[in-house]
């Protein structure tokens, strides 16, 4: 499909779709190399903006080197921008000034605008200029601002930098009001503006907004004797990134906590509880905590976590007790991943085909599975497996006789 669209316009030699190394989904970029520079022109002009499956595709010279591209030389921030203004339009507006690597207004998850955008020229100089000429003016009806882009990590620093506005929690009954809270407060400093609020529980919280940042940060410093909590003023989206990044750190400190110690076992009878758990796995070493997973009715769901206290006794374990039959059923024990661990060790697992095309009458019968006749060969054979894994995969004997029935009747219609 993209080969069409491009090829109207010249010639084009090759094009590459970036996809997810795991997934081998589309990452939503490709990259089109023409013949001539004068059609990669043409069609960086003609075919910006055109809709490819109903979106838009934006359209800009390949920029090899990532230090260029991440420098922010000739990138403008704009915001206040009119809901109505998409990226055509930015691109239209700001294209006067000079030639635009990549223009972009940010939207939501249901592709709605947000009200600002980026516009990244070839020059600084044209960055300029459109800055001294776009700041302040009218577009779509809103006053928008133009600037210089700013990185996220100095805008941070920047803002805990010049703050003025606190936040102020576990303040007491008495101090429950502007009345009373001000004038210890404007021990630190003039203050411009004061707000006292009461949550759904009755606790009292306040804003309080000095004339300079030294006072803010002194009242922010100097209240942490009273017992109070003071901090910065932050947005709702400010306190969501931070509370994020605090849960994605801790979960990985967690993660590399337990690294190599901590064992995933399934296939368990439900008879087999905490202790006798423990019972299977103490002969290999000292466990920080042994845990059967149960159901909201307190039915066990066939598998648990033993956590050793040192990498070399959970080694043991594994090579001693995977496949190990306990009260009738092979263990499967291994290494306890992360979901998300999990989920790319299997993606990569079954990335490529899973049956392989068989040659007519190449091949003896595997387990339970005949070989391919001549004329199934656009069928394929399975590839065989140690029954004991497929016991353990399949949960219980009477499940792979009906997956074997299940495929021996495929085979039979397809006859």
């Amino acid at each position: 499909m993209l080969f069409e669209v491009f090829n109207s316009v010249g010639p084009v030699t090759s094009i590459r779709v970036c996809r997810d190394s795991v997934t081998r989904r589309s990452l939503g970029y490709a990259y089109v190399n023409y013949q001539t520079l004068q059609d990669a022109e043409r069609s960086l002009d003609a075919l910006n903006y055109t809709l490819i499956r109903g979106q838009p595709c934006r359209i800009m010279w390949s920029q090899r080197d990532p230090t260029l591209r991440k420098s922010g030389n000739g990138n403008v921030f704009v915001k206040n921008l009119d809901r109505s203004i998409d990226n055509k339009a930015l691109y239209d507006t700001f294209s006067l000034f000079g030639n635009i690597l990549s223009c972009k207004v940010g939207v939501d998850e249901s592709n709605r605008s947000k009200g600002y955008g980026f516009v990244h020229y070839e020059s600084e100089a044209s960055a300029k200029s459109a800055i001294e000429k776009v700041n302040g003016m009218l577009i779509g009806g809103k006053t928008v601002y133009v600037g210089p882009f700013v990185t996220r990590s100095e805008r941070e620093s920047a803002g805990e930098n010049r703050y003025t506005n606190i936040y102020i929690k576990n303040i007491p009954k008495c101090w429950g009001s502007v009345e009373a809270l001000r004038p210890i407060l404007e021990e630190y400093g003039e203050i411009t503006s004061l707000v006292v609020r009461q949550d759904p529980k009755g606790r009292y919280f306040a804003f309080c907004n000095f004339a300079e940042h030294a006072e803010a940060k002194a009242g922010a410093d100097g209240s942490e004797e009273m017992l109070l909590f003071v901090g910065p003023h932050q947005s709702r989206a400010q306190r969501s990134a931070v509370l994020r990044a605090r849960f994605e750190q801790q979960q990985q400190e967690k993660g590399e906590r337990y690294q190599g110690v901590n064992l995933y076992v399934k296939n368990l009878d439900d008879s087999v509880d905490d202790e006798k758990l423990r019972e299977l796995f103490e002969a290999f070493g000292p466990t920080s905590s042994v845990k059967v997973m149960r159901d909201e009715r307190g039915v066990s769901r066939g598998f648990g976590f033993v956590c050793f206290v040192n990498s070399e006794d959970a080694t043991k374990a594994v090579a001693e007790m995977h496949l190990k039959y306990v009260r009738g059923k092979p263990l499967y024990t291994g290494l306890a991943e992360r979901r998300e661990q999990r989920l790319q060790r299997l993606q990569q697992r079954f990335r490529l085909p899973q049956m392989r095309p068989a040659a007519p009458g190449v091949g003896g019968p595997h387990v339970g599975y005949p070989a391919a006749p001549a004329a199934l060969a656009g069928v394929g054979s399975f590839q065989p497996r140690p029954m004991i894994e497929l016991l353990i995969l399949l949960e219980s004997e009477a499940q792979l006789k009906s997956k074997i029935d299940e495929a021996l009747g495929v085979l039979r219609s397809a006859n």
